[in-house]
């Protein structure tokens, strides 16, 4: 149905740089050495969910009239958004981040921006630039979320989402279309997934590490395979989604022969809803949840995670949160999966 453009190798696929949107073309002169702003020693700085995290960007010496501004940077639609602007006296948030933001101020050299409550859309690249007339210069940071991949499809089966429904269809289940680096990450960790998903830039690809006839064929190397950007309207795909741990936050499983309502009902006489499979493969990952009971989620799919796997449970050599797919909701069969916390 869909043509395939272009094949990652487990040997020759390399992840691209956050920057590549912004790379210069062959044959441009470097950027000039930073006059005014410090080079940081990390330009990467990770964090969780829910945690305070500070981009560090100072200045080793003041200049007259400047301006600090910073952004971040979109790669899905190539712009950059305003976040905050000072003068060293003054600073002018922008943008939703706005109530979440602050500078660190420290010192009269610091412009470090720090973001509380980190959310899962604040993961990406930020760019502290010093705005001094003719002499502007800028330093690049990334922010990174420590996190999980899995991919997901609707109950009606494959390939029913365009690039809209499936960037919905994450935010449902608390989590967030994957970048290309998140599932180039998730891949190296053993991601190994056949259908095709959406990742937030609108390009679409797949993750294996076993070559095999029904994904491609046996001679084709491991990989992310790719079928590059496709129309976000009319091409309609799986998605692959991106959760991250959150703080303060429990999954736990109530026993029991329920249907899909009772399920809900069980978790909020307990003070809890029923869990997002998001939230599910963040307990995995981060909790080390461990059953062999399938329980209702709130999309209406039975899920069991796996952190030891075991004969009786699912007899597959390798972790992962296991599914029994979308049964009738009427079916009195399950537990359930319910969540505490933010």
């Amino acid at each position: 149905m869909h043509q395939l453009l272009l094949l990652g190798s487990l040997w020759l696929l390399a992840a691209p740089p956050a920057s590549s949107i912004f790379q210069r073309p062959t044959g441009t002169p470097a950027p000039p050495r930073l006059q005014y702003l410090l080079e940081p020693l990390h330009t990467a700085v990770h964090t969780q969910r829910g945690a305070t995290a500070t981009l560090p960007c100072v200045l080793r010496a003041l200049p007259r009239n400047y301006r600090v501004k910073w952004s971040k940077v979109e790669p899905a639609n190539y712009r950059e958004n305003i976040i905050i602007i000072t003068n060293g006296l003054y600073h002018k948030n922008y943008g939703p981040l706005s109530p979440r933001v602050r500078l660190r101020h420290s010192h009269r050299y610091d412009a470090s921006l720090t973001i509380t409550d980190v959310a899962l859309e604040d993961e990406g690249r930020y760019r502290c630039q010093l705005v001094n007339g003719l002499e502007d210069e800028s330093v690049s940071l990334t922010l990174h979320l420590e996190g999980v991949v899995f991919p997901y499809q609707p109950s009606n089966g494959r390939y029913k989402f365009n690039y809209h429904e499936a960037k919905r269809a994450c935010e449902q289940q608390d989590s967030r279309l994957a970048t290309y680096q998140q599932l180039y990450k998730a891949w190296t960790e053993g991601l190994d997934w056949c259908n095709a998903g959406w990742i937030l830039d609108g390009t679409v690809h797949y993750p294996i590490i076993n070559s095999r006839e029904p994904c491609g064929g046996r001679l084709l190397l491991p990989g992310v395979r790719t079928y590059g950007a496709r129309d976000k309207q009319k091409d309609r795909f799986d998605a692959f989604c991106f959760t991250s741990a959150l703080q303060g936050s429990q999954v736990y499983f109530i026993r029991g022969h329920l249907n899909f309502k009772e399920a809900g009902q069980a978790c909020r006489n307990h003070g809890a809803a029923i869990a997002k499979v998001g939230q599910l493969y963040s307990a995995w990952k981060f909790s080390q949840l461990d059953l062999c009971n399938g329980g209702w989620l709130a999309d209406g799919s039975v899920r069991y995670p796996i952190t030891t796997p075991r004969e009786r449970c699912g007899g597959l050599p390798d972790p992962g949160v296991r599914s029994f797919g979308f049964p009738s909701k009427e079916l009195r069969t399950y537990g359930t999966y319910c969540f505490t916390g933010k």
